[in-house]
């Protein structure tokens, strides 16, 4: 480390100090958009499992082809 003026250090003492505050304030707004995120992944995945069983149900009783099977035998 280089010999710093009382001055000078104390300015990058407040600049590390200001940076690091950011940095978590940057890493909080982070999460919190995650968790905004996530939480509207798993409320449209409920939505879509609700209308698949609708598209189900239809297809079953048209006796019609199910488009959606072959994409669930792909996630699986």
């Amino acid at each position: 480390m280089t010999n710093l003026h009382e001055e000078d250090k104390s300015f990058y003492e407040t600049t590390l100090n200001e940076a690091k505050h950011k940095i978590e304030i940057i890493d909080s707004k982070i999460e919190e958009e995650l968790a905004r995120v996530k939480e509207t992944i798993n409320s449209l995945q409920e939505q879509k499992k609700a209308v698949r069983q609708i598209y189900d149900g239809a297809a079953v009783i048209l006796d019609v082809q199910n488009e959606f099977e072959n994409e669930e035998e792909g996630e699986e």
